[in-house]
């Protein structure tokens, strides 16, 4: 049995770390992806298993780059999961529409380059797993949201199309809607107020993409919904 391999981006201090530590911990090689060379200096000695690649998902020359360090030094991955995100916030009078593009590159376009460079070999093998993460800016255009909620329910489409078209080739794409104020340590300060069940851990949002990823074929979820249990909506 060969050790699988997963690639997760954006990974930070929070989710994506997270997320690489429950699938290094339930027996993956994790490949990490993120812009910061130090941080993932730092992950790789601090998570057993673990390649930092440096790697800006919007830049279609880095994600080839990247991808080919990671099949040399670790081999296909079976699971992608797409943290990068990409925010900035303003109504759409006040917003440079430049924005809107760079949240757009990173979004979208960086699960786009990402899984059609990684699906090709989960379609050969007959299995696989793609999990983009997101939240309700993707089924709900707040009025300070107008650069990022567009790209984020593009993103929401372009996995449902994925999932489409990848699903009977044996190939599971799920997208995880994360309503809530995540903890973490700025968080924390901007909501000194709140409670601690206000917030979404992000060890818990790991767990729930590690059952997502191992569904059982019969019962496959695309839209998958995570909120603290006071959340409102």
């Amino acid at each position: 049995m060969t050790t699988p391999i997963a690639l997760v981006s954006g990974v930070g201090p929070g989710t994506g770390r997270a997320i690489v530590e429950r699938f290094a911990r339930g027996g993956h090689r994790v490949a990490m992806l993120a812009r910061n060379r130090e941080r993932l200096e730092g992950f790789e000695r601090e998570i057993p298993g673990t390649l930092g690649v440096v790697c800006d998902v919007a830049d279609e020359r880095q994600v080839d780059a990247a991808v080919a360090t990671v099949r040399t030094q670790l081999g296909d991955p079976a699971v992608l999961v797409h943290n990068a995100v990409g925010g900035w916030f303003g109504n759409f009078l006040d917003v440079d529409p430049a924005v809107l593009d760079a949240n757009f590159q990173t979004n979208v376009m960086g699960l786009l380059h990402l899984a059609r460079r990684l699906a090709p070999a989960m379609i050969d093998a007959g299995t696989g797993a793609i999990v983009a993460t997101g939240n309700t800016s993707a089924i709900r255009g707040k009025a300070t949201f107008a650069a990022f909620a567009p790209t984020k329910a593009a993103q929401r489409i372009l996995a449902e199309s994925m999932a489409r078209f990848l699903g009977p080739k044996g190939v599971h794409v799920a997208y995880v809607v994360i309503d809530a104020v995540i903890d973490l340590e700025w968080t924390r300060r901007m909501q000194s107020d709140k409670p601690d069940e206000f917030f979404c851990k992000p060890a818990d949002i790991a767990e729930e993409i590690w059952h997502v990823v191992h569904q059982p074929r019969s019962a496959w979820s695309f839209n998958v919904e995570v909120r603290p249990f006071g959340e409102a909506w």
